[in-house]
């Protein structure tokens, strides 16, 4: 039996209330294998219900119902990434190993250089471990997840896995979260890179380096990402970065070491080192960070597309041991850069150090690299979330002509490219971007995994028959209860935070006269 013979494009796949249609004799009962299903070709959507029931109950008993979903799937399906894009020969594909680096790559990041602040804002080491082991849980199980609802239609993004599991609706919505969050993300690496910069001038000119126009981070910043970022924002493909994954988890893995290395033998005093949180709301101030930094699940469905081995056992054995490097990498960069500085560890760590150090400037310039190399990975994901809600709303398929997608390609990039450029001169600090963002990770490791869930669940049993389904329809409505609480709480203690007197910015390494726009205004003598 095929999901064909059971549900019709855009239908319920709650079991329906009033119909003649026999359930008993045509859904998948407790003993279906769910393999069996991954070669359906249109999405079911278990967010809205439609006339489908009844017209096909009370319509002509001789029509051809092949013919019927041909029609209905083409109204309710869009291509939202180029067939080049996907990779659905996977002959060739992506070894498990390659497969690690590639998600390891796509977790590991700015988060690593924030972990060591929330610790301390947490409550300290013990707490914020204990809070982290607990996300594990889920963030694991999400990937899991994601990925067995991916087979069902044999998606390649996450905005097609969430169309499967919540119709149009659901993929448009998710572009959107795509969208906003890849946005911030990309906000938050150019930050990186100006403080990458402010590090190197201040070691290697001086700590008035800023009062000169071109060593100013409002310069310098823009310009380098012009000459190294921009160009590369403009491809249909990313797959030319493939090779850069494994060299980032080495820099990466240099600055934990780095971290490490400076708690043993540097002659760094500590701040105040907390051991319990002053207030219970505070655990909740590590949980955006923790998000943020293991979230990868906008990244995994693309690089599950393209294994070689395109199979739940092969992706468990290469997440399980890219979420092990991540776990000992952020750990141990958090756990000792906190104890190194204690209560004065800044929201980015790398800055706490004395970049005259060869080693420190070594880490410096190899975040910079990676970051460079990282910033069009996340474009093209948000250029596509994007793209798709343009597509959906603003062109039809019989207009879209390849000359009209390169247009729009390169006009979303260039726009996008601008708008987190100017973002970045004004918001000088990853702690502020980092506590919306993480609010949103949220929503990718709870809510949209426990969609997935509760949609795999009622395939397989509709009517939720047995205990084994009615346990796992409890375990996805708690990812979804958990993800929006999670969700509304960072995000509001977030905000809060960003915006009370008493939060406080680390003070700059050169103090100027004009900041942001105004350096551009002074250095033009626009008044």
């Amino acid at each position: 039996m095929t999901i064909k013979d059971c549900i019709a494009p855009g239908d319920s796949i709650f079991c329906p209330r009033s119909h003649d249609y026999d359930y008993n004799d045509h859904c998948y009962g407790p003993d279906d294998d769910p393999t069996e299903f991954t070669n359906n070709l249109f999405p079911v959507s278990i967010m809205r219900q439609n006339s489908a029931h009844s017209s096909r109950s009370g319509g002509d008993d001789n029509e051809d119902p092949n013919e019927s979903i041909s029609e209905k799937s083409d109204d309710d399906q869009t291509v939202l990434v180029p067939a080049s894009t996907s990779c659905p020969d996977t002959e060739g594909g992506t070894s498990t190993l390659g497969t690690i680096f590639l998600i390891v790559n796509a977790a590991l990041g700015a988060g690593l250089l924030n972990l060591p602040k929330a610790f301390d804002q947490a409550g300290g080491v013990v707490t914020a471990v204990l809070v982290q082991a607990m996300l594990l849980v889920f963030i694991m199980l999400a990937l899991l997840i994601l990925a067995q609802t991916a087979n069902i239609d044999n998606s390649a993004t996450l905005q097609e896995v969430m169309h499967t599991a919540a119709g149009v609706w659901g993929r448009r919505a998710t572009s959107v979260i795509v969208t906003v969050y890849c946005f911030g993300s990309c906000i938050t690496f150019l930050i990186i890179i100006g403080d990458q910069f402010d590090r190197a001038f201040a070691s290697l000119v001086g700590s008035e380096y800023c009062h000169t126009w071109y060593y100013n981070r409002d310069f310098v910043m823009p310009a380098s990402s012009v000459l190294l970022i921009l160009p590369l924002c403009y491809t249909k493909k990313i797959d030319f970065l493939k090779y850069a994954s494994a060299f980032g988890v080495f820099i990466i893995i240099y600055v934990v070491a780095l971290i490490c290395v400076e708690y043993a033998t540097g002659d760094h005093v500590p701040g105040p080192i907390k051991t319990k949180p002053d207030d219970w709301l505070d655990v909740f101030s590590v949980i955006p960070v923790i998000c943020f930094g293991y979230q990868c699940h906008v990244s995994v469905i693309p690089i599950y597309s393209c294994m070689k081995h395109r199979n739940i056992k092969h992706f468990s054995v290469a997440s399980a041991s890219a979420i092990a490097i991540c776990v000992f990498t952020y750990t141990g960069a958090a756990t000792f850069g906190y104890l190194t500085f204690g209560s004065t560890v800044s929201d980015d760590i790398l800055t706490n150090y004395n970049a005259k150090k060869p080693s420190v400037m070594i880490a410096l310039v190899a975040m910079g690299l990676k970051t460079y190399a990282t910033y069009p990975i996340l474009l093209f994901c948000g250029r596509e979330g994007l793209s798709s809600i343009v597509k959906d709303f603003f062109v039809k398929d019989d207009t879209d002509t390849p000359s009209k997608e390169k247009t729009r390609r390169y006009t979303i990039a260039t726009i996008w490219f601008v708008a987190t450029i100017l973002l970045a001169i004004e918001i000088p600090n990853i702690g502020a971007v980092i506590h919306v963002l993480g609010s949103f990770a949220a929503i990718f490791i709870f809510v949209f995994p426990g969609v997935c869930l509760l949609q795999t669940t009622l395939l397989k049993d509709c009517k939720l028959s047995t205990t084994k389904s009615r346990l796992t329809t409890i375990l996805a409505l708690s990812f979804v209860v958990l993800g929006f609480f999670l969700f509304g709480v960072v995000l509001t203690q977030g905000i809060i935070t960003d915006l009370s007197p008493a939060s406080t910015e680390s003070p700059p390494l050169c103090e100027t006269e004009a900041r942001g726009f105004r350096f551009y205004f002074n250095l033009f003598n626009v008044t």
